[in-house]
This record gives structure tokens, C-alpha cells and sequence, in this order.
């Protein structure tokens, strides 16, 4: 498994942290509100990218009260109504890794003050947009529990299902689909009875950087400050991590 694959599994482990922490729920609201507003309208079943949204948050057990505000917000009918807006920004970690931070905020000016900080003090530069998102791809990711025995049937089943691609990184089986398809292959999954962990729309990287301990240690220090961001949303890179970087970051979550 490369160490931007291992990194991935690790975001899951410290996706659950937050949760606890109860820094999620906003940010799941948020993404809500985006969907709306991309997506068309509040009906899910119509509106796509709401549908994955609620999903999500459900699948992180936020309760259904918050979901239907965060919708109700989005659609200018529910109590604090504000204006946001969805702001890409774009650079280079230490070693030249790609980073690309998704923010949603109310404040534009406030946001690019943080995010310019915190490129600042960690070594990164801060780019214009399209420097680095050239290198990636919009794909739809599902992600699988799997144990050793089951991890080559569910792979099969996710291929069989429509799936352009599978990648096995224990304990989780990640499942690539065209952006256009990730609806219809999560349904065929959960017809079989498959759960699934995590479905979205990202970010995937089309070649990979290996850094250096150090490098590596700098960029993860990054990662992390970026996404600690009131108006973050998503962080990704391209860099690639040495497995033993990774065990001692994995410790610290």
C-alpha cells in the first residue's frame, strides 16, 4: 500500500475523532448548504448532491432535527439564513507536495487571511487556483468495510456493480466510480446487502510525491492546521508518506 493510500485510511480513524469532538456536525451542515445550492433545490430525491450529503451525515449519526435546518437554511426558509459561499484554495506543501483546501464561509476576506497564515507558518506556499488542481480528478469514492477473508468478494461485487476501480486498503476497501455513476453503484452495493462506510464526490490525485521525514512530518502538521479550519471542508494532497511517518502520526490521533 503506498503512503498516500495509508494516509487516506488513517483520515477515517481521525474522521471519528472529530466527530467526538463534535467539530463534524458543522461542517456536515455546511456541506448540506453547498449541495442545495449546487445541486438544485431542496429535494433529495431529486437533488443528487443533497442526497449524498444527507447520507453522510446520517451515516455519522447526526440527528435528523439538524439536517432538516441545515436544509431548511439552505433554502432560505429556516431560522439563520446567511450567504455562503464555497472558495477553492490551492498550493504546495513542504517537499512540493499539492494541497488543494475546499472552504465554505460567510466571510471571504476572514478565510483567506486563515488559510494564508497558516501556509505561512507551516513552510507552504500558498498559489493561484489551477496550479496544482490540474493534477487531480473529480472521482466518486465508496468505502467499504472489509475484513481478509471478505476483501476480494466485495471487491468483485463493487467491479460487478459498475465500479471503474478498487483498491484494497485494509480495513477498508475504497471503490472509484465516475462522478455521473457513484449514485448507481452505491445502490447496486447496498442491494446486495454490502454496508458502506463513507460515500462521496473527491479529489483524486493523478501522480503522487514522496517526501521525506521530514517533508512528510511538515505536510501531515499542515494537513491537519488546514483542516482544523472553521470554514474547511475537505483537505487533499498528492503526497506520498514514509510508513514510518505515518505509524508515528497514526499514534498521535
Amino acid at each position: 500500500m503506498s503512503g498516500h493510500s495509508k494516509w487516506k485510511t488513517i483520515k477515517h480513524k481521525k474522521g471519528a475523532a472529530d466527530a467526538k469532538r463534535g467539530i463534524l456536525f458543522t461542517k456536515l451542515a455546511w456541506e448540506i448548504t453547498i449541495a442545495v445550492k449546487k445541486g438544485g433545490g431542496t429535494d433529495p430525491t431529486i437533488n443528487y448532491q443533497l442526497r449524498l450529503a444527507i447520507d453522510k451525515a446520517r451515516s455519522n449519526n447526526m440527528p435528523s432535527d439538524n439536517i432538516d435546518r441545515a436544509v431548511k437554511r439552505a433554502g432560505g426558509t429556516g431560522d439563520g439564513t446567511e450567504s455562503l459561499e464555497e472558495i477553492t484554495y490551492e498550493g504546495y506543501g513542504p517537499g512540493g507536495a499539492a494541497i488543494i483546501l475546499n472552504s465554505v464561509t460567510s466571510n471571504r476576506n476572514r478565510t483567506a487571511a486563515e488559510v494564508r497564515s497558516t501556509f505561512t507558518k507551516t513552510g507552504a506556499t500558498l498559489g493561484e487556483s489551477g496550479c496544482v488542481s490540474w493534477n487531480f480528478e473529480t472521482k466518486g469514492i465508496i468505502t467499504l468495510g472489509t475484513t481478509t477473508s471478505n476483501s476480494e468478494e466485495l471487491a468483485l461485487a463493487a467491479i460487478d456493480g459498475g465500479a471503474e476501480d478498487v483498491s484494497i486498503e485494509d480495513p477498508y476497501i475504497e471503490v472509484y466510480t465516475l462522478p455521473e455513476t457513484l449514485q448507481s453503484v452505491k445502490e447496486n452495493l447496498e442491494s446486495l446487502g454490502i454496508p458502506i462506510e463513507t460515500a462521496e464526490l473527491s479529489m483524486v490525485p493523478k501522480t503522487t510525491i514522496v517526501l521525506s521525514e521530514k517533508e512528510a512530518e511538515q505536510t501531515l502538521r499542515l494537513l491537519d492546521l488546514l483542516e482544523e479550519l472553521d470554514d474547511s471542508q475537505k483537505v487533499y494532497t498528492n503526497a506520498d508518506f514514509p510508513d514510518n511517518v505515518l505509524e508515528k502520526y497514526r499514534g498521535e490521533i
